[in-house]
């Protein structure tokens, strides 16, 4: 029970976010008898899908796989619409849940921690809120989120446009009518590449100002077929069961084979095959397309061919094929994006022959061109795996701030928690496959073992867990060693933080679910091998 001492009040655990992290998280904390309570910043529930509501947003990840499996009745009772489900549909599942399982008590919106202190004497964390708020926990658990920090580019004028300016992360829940209007897109990552097909529809005139092109394969989205639903949530236990042994944690249909162990002809027909059904499945079509150069170059060479026939001015078409390697930065997956650029009133400006230097009032200036518009989109990404939890003042053990501590790249014992701050728990964090992964399932498993191993503290009367350094540092280093076995460092992506400025660049992401799950594991049947376990009750 919680007790009011002061100004301030003392329950089990914080939770910070209400995205499908801080769901399920409270979920599994409300079983096991502890107070928690999830703090979210928004008036909402969803996270990314709250935040992310620009046109054409929807999953990458086929929505009978992005979806929870902790409830066989949820799993079988809730029927997605399409293949890809569009970011509205996610955010009614979302609030579905929370309802079905009476969790909106335990959440208090419009809140927004902005800091975690950790008093040493007490174990415990003392939680503040914008909202001048103070909370006393034992446990604080960051349900921040991966792609939740919204990057701004630090372009000259910017903050001054005379025209209006929005993030496809920060999107106007009432939508935006671009109809008739001049708009310039900032950005070709995912969310331009998901939004310009529908901003070209209203525009009078569209102009994407892109640094770096990015490969993007077709979605092919369509309604679900009802037979292979059913077919399905027949067997929902053991396909999710077999995805736990996939390389990406999700049914990708994994080959594995060489790319170069069968002929030209049939390698071209296995990526025929992947393209005319769409989706990320593709880097799954030869298990060394993402660890051998030359390897990805087959698939490289082959989606050259793909974007320039979708596109019909060759010069342009150019622009638009990436030089680096396929899934060094992450594939997209669109719906008539490369057509767009055949439309009269749509231009690209390639930002690699001359930068953008300014936003001169109503006008984005790239050398000596003005490029007049109504509006302004900024598809630039996020600062991601760090940044949500980066904007909170954390500070540990002997004062030690989360911010110094991650100066030069983040630093954590299988992504899940970091040496200095105990108690203190990351659901994906870096150091997890969280982006290189089916993320809600990996959110799942992480907030499992988060739930399990503070019921294994309460059982033997531990106060606290705290992970060793000496374990920390040499998972960073495995995670960085197997990085560097694929083609993932090779390019500046935000895997790495190269698009935020200022940031360390470390490969955040561990690859490969099936090799994490087993160390996790194996960390729990040594005891918690790694962590130091702290005192009693």
């Amino acid at each position: 029970m919680s007790k009011t001492d002061k100004d301030y009040k003392t329950i089990d655990a914080v939770i910070v976010g209400a995205g499908f992290a801080g769901i399920y998280m409270l979920y599994k904390l409300r079983q096991q008898g502890l107070e928690a309570r999830v703090i979210e910043a928004g008036s909402g529930v969803g996270g990314t899908w709250y935040w992310n509501r620009y046109p054409g947003a929807r999953c990458d990840i086929p929505s009978m796989q992005y979806s929870y499996q902790f409830s066989e009745d949820l799993q079988q009772e809730w029927d997605w619409s399409e293949k890809y489900a569009t970011q509205g549909e996610i955010l009614t599942y979302a609030e579905h849940v929370v309802d079905r399982f009476g969790l909106r008590d335990g959440m208090t919106f419009n809140s927004k921690v902005i800091a975690c202190h950790y008093l040493s004497g007490e174990d415990q964390w003392q939680v503040k809120t914008d909202q001048g708020e103070q909370i006393k926990t034992r446990f604080v658990i960051m349900a921040t989120g991966c792609l939740s920090k919204p990057n701004y580019p630090s372009i000259q004028g910017l903050r001054e446009a005379s025209v209006p300016v929005y993030h496809t992360g920060q999107w106007p829940h009432e939508g935006v009518d671009f109809t008739n209007m001049r708009v310039g897109v900032i950005g070709t990552g995912s969310s331009a590449i998901q939004s310009t097909p529908l901003i070209a529809k209203q525009a009078k005139a569209l102009t994407v100002f892109q640094r770096t092109p990015n490969y993007s394969i077709p979605a092919y989205n369509e309604p679900l077929d009802p037979d292979y639903v059913s077919q399905l949530k027949s067997r929902y236990a053991e396909y999710r069961q077999e995805n736990w042994t996939r390389g990406f944690g999700a049914d990708f249909d994994e080959n594995d084979q060489s790319a170069f162990e069968v002929s030209d002809d049939q390698r071209r027909s296995a990526y025929e095959a992947r393209w005319a059904k769409g989706g990320l499945a593709f880097l799954a079509a030869y298990n060394d397309l993402v660890f051998d150069m030359k390897a990805n170059d087959t698939a490289r060479e082959f989606f050259k061919e793909k974007i320039t026939a979708r596109v019909d001015n060759p010069a342009l078409a150019e622009k638009l094929v990436p030089t680096t390697p396929i899934g060094c930065k992450r594939l997209c997956v669109d719906t008539d994006y490369y057509e767009i650029y055949n439309k009269d009133h749509v231009s690209l400006v390639d930002l690699n022959e001359e930068p953008i230097g300014c936003i001169d009032g109503d006008a984005i200036m790239v050398g000596a061109i003005r490029h007049e518009v109504d509006a302004i989109v900024l598809a630039t990404g996020f600062d991601a795996m760090t940044g949500a939890v980066m904007n909170i003042d954390i500070i540990g053990e002997s004062g030690l701030s989360l911010e110094d501590k991650w100066a030069e790249g983040p630093k954590a014992y299988l992504g899940l928690a970091t040496a200095g701050f105990p108690n203190l728990f990351l659901v994906t964090g870096p150091g997890s496959p969280s982006v290189l992964s089916n993320m809600l399932p990996s959110i799942e498993q992480h907030v499992e073992w988060i739930s399990d191993c503070i019921e294994y503290m309460n059982r033997n009367q531990y106060r606290a867990i705290n992970p060793e350094t000496r374990a920390e540092d040499a998972w960073v280093e495995h995670v960085n060693e197997v990085a560097q076995t694929s083609v993932y460092p090779g390019c500046n992506s935000w895997y790495l933080g190269a698009n935020v400025e200022g940031k360390s660049r470390v490969f955040m992401p561990y690859l490969g679910v099936p090799p994490y799950i087993e160390k996790c594991e194996e960390v729990v049947a040594a005891g918690y091998e790694g962590f130091q376990l702290m005192g009693t009750s």
